[in-house]
């Protein structure tokens, strides 16, 4: 059972192979979410002990997640990525990143809205990725259980088409408030739309005063290298830390 939403979540598949939820009813938010986190604080130790940066990408659907993943992986080099696809059904998204080389496993989570970090902890076994690398967690679609769930992840990037609106972030303020980086995406289409920007980036830094915006397009390169330039800071960060602790 969700803590968030109440969704039912009986077994996931990870790449063909089921897993099995626990048996017990769990009747408290606060139990679901104290097992969650102990499973994420593993997941970020495993990471961190292997400088592995985690990134969990979390959106509507559409908003044009795994078409980023794509040209982003290009950028990087697909041997420095791996990635674990989040999606209720198919493998469609994964098959679309091993494409590219990266390797990549898919989650089908089946009606469950999101991932856990239970559910990432067994793909990071099947994955296997390499130490140094860059690990993106693309969620589920969806702006409001993933908001609440810690993967292990080293920051949250919540991805926001311009189709979507200058409204989404003040109707899902807890993605917001959670999220370190937002990327505005599909902004080639601005010119075709009556979408306000500033206005869509006024109402982000509403929600988060800090948060991290860059406007994006994976079909035309705007703004890529500013995101490809923040993931090799976070890298960087990310060593700096683990070096002082």
């Amino acid at each position: 059972m969700c803590g968030t939403c109440g969704c039912g979540e009986g077994q996931v598949q990870i790449d063909g192979k089921h897993h099995h939820g626990d048996a017990r009813e769990i009747t408290l938010e606060r139990d679901l979410m104290a097992k969650n986190d102990d499973y994420a604080a593993a997941n970020r130790a495993h990471f961190r002990d292997r400088g592995i940066l985690a990134l969990n990408l979390v959106s509507s659907p559409g908003a044009g997640k795994t078409s980023l993943l794509v040209k982003t992986i290009e950028m990087l080099g697909p041997g420095r990525c791996a990635v674990i696809e989040g999606d209720q059904q198919t493998s469609n998204d994964a098959d679309r990143i091993r494409a590219t080389g990266a390797s990549a496993v898919q989650i089908n989570t089946g009606k469950g809205c999101h991932l856990d970090a239970h559910m990432v902890g067994h793909a990071v076994d099947d994955l296997a990725p390499n130490a140094g690398s860059v690990l993106f967690i693309e969620n589920v679609g969806n702006l409001v259980c993933p908001a609440g769930f810690d993967l292990g992840e080293a920051h949250k990037v919540v991805v926001l088409s311009v189709t979507e609106g200058e409204d989404k972030p003040l109707k899902y303020p807890d993605m917001f408030a959670a999220a370190d980086l937002a990327l505005v995406n599909k902004a080639d289409l601005l010119p075709h739309l009556d979408v306000d920007m500033d206005l869509i980036i006024a109402n982000a830094r509403r929600i988060n005063p800090k948060l991290g915006i860059i406007q994006i397009s994976a079909r035309t390169g705007k703004g890529m290298q500013d995101w490809v330039g923040w993931i090799r800071s976070a890298r960087v960060a990310m060593r700096l830390a683990t070096a002082a602790e």
